[in-house]
């Protein structure tokens, strides 16, 4: 079957294969049996449905899912995304607040036939069983430059799997710390994990449950401190979009962007040396 897939935004995810398109149909449009338009945020779900519409001028099987809309869509997991992305497992056990994939995806499942890649986009990899997670970094031995997108739970992180970790060849691999009680796991996975602070970013989620800034800038100060490089994420709800402050957004920005990160940092670390280095001089007179 010839499937064309249509996104409302284009991410680091999207394809690039000369099927895949964003937005509206183009002048030149292929052949093609069904359209599957992909919706992954809830907030594009109107210009998904606009594009049913427009791709439906043209093509007369056109069908809308994706990870914004709840339940089995019938689309074939890996499909939407490029190539060297792969999800081994769907779903999370976990129920954090702030957090839809439960809801979306239900309990963890595992994918018997997952296709191969270097990129892991699993919601919560570390969940799976002994079993599933071996034959992953087995295939993970034979792959160059991996990721681990989809992020790791520190607090399942057991020292013989960051003895596992290391001996792949990892180009960047994702924890998570959304709240002030996830950083003491965190620290503990960075110190089985010994790897270098370039490799390991920690998705930090901003604004949740009336955070103030001053808040999340002293738990994005406690992440850097811990030996990673934090990846700071604004809430979004699921029925709206808050429109944030120029503070706020400022604030994500910055710590989102590894040379940003490390210029203020750096800064900030030369300040208290001199300011040790005078105070010493002081007390020494």
């Amino acid at each position: 079957m010839r499937l064309i897939r249509v996104f409302p935004r284009r991410t680091s995810l999207t394809p690039t294969d000369e099927l895949a398109f964003v937005g509206s149909p183009p002048l030149d449009r292929p052949q093609a049996d069904e359209v599957h338009v992909s919706c992954a945020f809830t907030w594009d779900k109107d210009a998904a449905v606009y594009l049913v519409r427009a791709w439906g001028q043209y093509y007369s099987n056109v069908k809308l899912g994706g990870p914004a809309y709840e339940g089995p869509d019938g689309f074939v997991p890996g499909q939407y995304v490029k190539t060297g992305v792969t999800f081994t497992s769907r779903g999370c056990n976990n129920h954090c607040p702030w957090c839809l994939v439960p809801k979306r995806e239900g309990r963890l499942t595992e994918y018997e036939d997952f296709a191969p890649g270097r990129i892991i986009n699993d919601n919560n990899l570390l969940q799976c069983n002994h079993a599933h997670l071996d034959r992953v970094l087995t295939m993970l031995r034979h792959e160059h430059m991996i990721f681990f997108s989809g992020g790791l739970d520190a607090r399942l992180l057991t020292s013989e799997i960051a003895d596992e970790l290391r001996s792949l060849a990892i180009r960047e691999l994702f924890l998570a710390c959304d709240t002030a009680a996830a950083l003491k796991p965190l620290r503990l996975a960075v110190q089985r994990l010994q790897m270098p602070r370039d490799k390991v970013r920690c998705y930090v989620l901003l604004a949740f449950n009336g955070e103030m800034i001053s808040q999340a800038n002293a738990r994005l100060e406690d992440v850097w401190h811990a030996g990673v490089m934090p990846f700071a994420q604004l809430y979004q709800p699921p029925d709206r979009w808050i429109d944030y402050s120029k503070e706020w957004r400022g604030l994500a920005r910055t710590w989102s962007r590894p040379a940003a990160m490390k210029s203020l940092m750096g800064a900030a670390e030369g300040v208290s040396h001199e300011k040790r280095t005078t105070s010493t001089i002081s007390d020494s007179h």
